[in-house]
């Protein structure tokens, strides 16, 4: 890899974000100093890095880039704060530590670690969660922000979350229908929208279910069908009852492979209820003409094999998990599953390919409490008289702006203030970082060696070489809980190198060759004969090879959701009506349901103070004219969207690419309350409300707002 001249090189590496892909990227460093960041230059459709990953560089070098500890001297969230050595700061952080767990014990302390970077041995929920084993125990969270809903389904429909296929598997699909994904943005691989174009060229049809005409719509879709957010389980059941009353839906793979589709099927046709869930009932509730419903019944139905990418942001609303099971119940109905050019819908969509054998330990021992994310400020603000397993005196947080990112910012605001010492490793002042006490400042993926592993699975693993040495008066998250663990006494928390580890990593994975040589030659890619299809055994030889659930079936009625008897997660699917949605009873007053989508330019808040990447961000809030004209409001308005639990600015687009009713703000803009506690900076989660659905999934996308002309 490296270039001619003993000053310049070539260095292979990856980016470590929670972004939906992992890819390539190249390095140029020159004398110490990265000049450069290219990516994949080998033929389509390759590991090709994003924006994003381009903008590697900007991150290193960042003006606003922390680079010295930091002490809080003013008020918490504040912002002010004064340099202090990395002595002070490692020993007053120990000391914090064993104060709280000699007082109050280990639970008393809440890791708050999450998704800011991942690897196999940098990764923050690696390196911290073996930390606090080591210690002892500590409280920490539970629950996917992103995908909670479709791992609530994956495992009680199919028994595992592994039900992806790879993306060369669209080139034999008829029909494709993105639901609620926008790949162009949430990429799921770095090859993912390379296969999709093909497909279509190829003659596949591609439809678009969502509430907004996306960037992919326009560039792959023949048809887009808006949808209210939060009724999606309903048009899929819908569907259902076309393809039952028509006679349309697979009978000998239903037989052969599922159960419970009886008491499913008279639920659709209202023998359970005396309500039929005809198209007509679905468009009411969805605003889909039934006429589309129909359509794309039979579509689905007949155009086969069909791949129905049911995503997991239609998930992320009140009842989000009935969406995925009946996402997964039509691709059975359609015998989709398990073959090539069909898809199992409504699971995770992880592949069980390109995962280490081993990665940073982290030992089950001590048991650790846990708190669902979106319960996390009740538990800090109510400890044990909440309910909670602790009353939370240190806050220790790693690789995670929650204050940002999780839902009810404005709560979020008393809850930062309640612990006694709270500590948090950044690599910039985030909104949350401005609530610590004391700031660690890390280092950058490409001040470090790892293993880039394909971040929802797929046949290749990356060498991350480290580029440049750690900038002065940064370390990696291994390396502070290393020092800390030295002193607290903690023996054998970090008792190799990084090279040693990787070594380990490399030597349990029958996939990957000998060390040196994946080191040497930078990508190695995993030799597959045909697509990745979940579930080909199974349904190819189903007495070998049974489903890993109860009945060794597809489950359309679950075992495992009936011994809940919680009728607010049904053992089979169902459309439940979602709080914050279409029916609410507060849509009087707040009549507009804010989506909060990815945004191209930053991966959740990550980035988002990098300027080279702001300017692709859209960070305008979405309306139809049908809302904005009766408001007063043209594009480039300033605006005001509130509910009961904040109020932001923001500026307005007016556009018909978004259905009436329905607002849409990208997620990720960084929180900034004036005194008065109105946000300045467009963070979505000043309006959301922090309730977990009934299988865990974060409602983020329900959630009924009303937006005025600022004036």
């Amino acid at each position: 890899m490296n270039q001619p001249g003993s000053w310049s090189r070539m260095v292979n590496s990856s980016c470590y974000y929670d972004c939906g892909s992992r890819c390539i990227i190249r390095v140029t460093v020159d004398e110490g100093i990265v000049t450069g960041v290219s990516t994949d230059d080998g033929p389509l459709p390759g590991l090709r890095a994003c924006p994003k990953g381009l903008a590697s560089k900007e991150v290193v070098y960042a003006e606003d880039r922390l680079t010295q500890p930091l002490k809080r001297v003013g008020k918490r969230g504040s912002g002010e704060f004064q340099p202090i050595s990395w002595h002070e700061a490692l020993d007053t952080v120990a000391g914090e530590l064993r104060r709280v767990r000699d007082l109050y014990g280990p639970t008393a302390v809440f890791l708050m670690d999450h998704y800011g970077s991942l690897s196999p041995l940098h990764g923050v929920q690696k390196a911290g969660r073996r930390f606090f084993s080591f210690f002892g125990g500590c409280t920490t969270w539970w629950g996917n922000f992103s995908r909670e809903a479709a791992a609530c389904s994956s495992l009680a429909t199919f028994g595992t979350i592994s039900t992806g296929s790879s993306p060369d598997n669209f080139l034999e699909s008829r029909l494709i229908i993105l639901w609620g994904w926008n790949p162009a943005v949430t990429r799921f691989g770095p090859d993912t929208t390379y296969y999709l174009s093909r497909a279509k060229r190829a003659g596949a049809k591609i439809i678009s279910v969502d509430p907004r005409y996306t960037v992919s719509a326009q560039a792959l879709a023949e048809q887009w069908v808006p949808i209210r957010p939060g009724t999606d389980a309903a048009l899929l059941i819908a569907m259902a009852y076309v393809m039952i009353r028509e006679d349309l839906y697979d009978r000998s793979f239903i037989e052969t492979y599922t159960v419970g589709f009886e008491p499913f099927s008279d639920y659709v046709l209202g023998a359970e209820d005396r309500m039929p869930k005809t198209p007509g009932w679905a468009e009411d509730i969805t605003g889909v003409p039934a006429g589309t419903v129909e359509q794309l019944a039979r579509e689905y139905a007949t155009m086969r094999p069909a791949a129905l990418c049911a995503s997991w942001a239609p998930g992320r609303t009140a009842f989000g998990e009935q969406y995925h099971r009946a996402a997964s119940t039509l691709a059975a109905m359609t015998g989709n599953i398990g073959v090539a050019g069909g898809y199992a819908s409504g699971g995770v969509g992880r592949m069980p390919v390109g995962s280490l054998g081993q990665t940073l330990p982290v030992p089950a021992e001590p048991p650790t409490p846990l708190v669902h994310g979106a319960s996390v400020y009740d538990a800090l603000l109510q400890g044990t008289s909440g309910g909670y397993p602790s009353d939370t005196r240190l806050l220790y947080i790693v690789g995670c702006n929650m204050l940002n990112q999780f839902l009810n910012a404005n709560k979020g605001v008393m809850a930062l203030q309640a612990p006694e010492f709270t500590v948090i490793h950044e690599l910039f002042l985030t909104p949350t970082a401005r609530y610590a006490d004391i700031v660690l400042p890390v280092t950058t993926a490409l001040e470090r060696t790892d293993i880039g592993q394909p971040w929802g699975g797929g046949p290749y693993f990356i060498y991350m070489d480290r580029a440049i040495e750690p900038l002065p008066e940064t370390k990696s998250d291994l390396a502070i809980f290393t020092e800390l663990a030295s002193r607290l006494g903690l023996t054998g928390y970090n008792d190799k190198s990084d090279e040693e580890w990787l070594h380990e990593f490399t030597a349990a994975t029958p996939d990957l060759p000998d060390y040196e040589s994946f080191k040497r030659k930078g990508v190695h890619h995993i030799p597959i004969e045909r697509p990745w299809v979940a579930f080909r055994k199974q349904i190819e030889d189903p007495s070998r090879h049974p489903f890993p659930t109860p009945s060794g079936r597809i489950e359309i009625y679950s075992r495992r959701l009936a011994e809940k008897n919680d009728p607010l997660l049904p053992s089979i699917p169902k459309y439940l009506e979602a709080w914050e949605g279409p029916g609410d009873p507060t849509r009087d007053r707040l009549p507009l349901q804010l989506v909060s989508p990815h945004s191209r330019a930053r991966i959740n808040s990550s980035l988002f103070s990098i300027p080279r990447l702001k300017a692709l961000a859209d960070d305008r809030v979405w309306l139809n004219p049908m809302d904005a004209h009766p408001r007063g409001i043209v594009s480039g308005d300033n605006v005001r969207i509130l509910n009961d639990r904040g109020v932001l600015l923001a500026t307005a687009r007016v556009d018909d690419r978004i259905m009436p009713g329905v607002a849409s703000l990208d997620s990720g803009a960084w929180f900034a309350p004036d005194p008065s506690g109105v946000d300045h900076g467009g963070c979505t989660n000043t309006l959301t409300r922090d309730k977990a659905s009934p299988g865990g999934s974060y409602a983020h996308n329900s959630c009924l707002v009303q937006i005025e002309k600022k004036r």
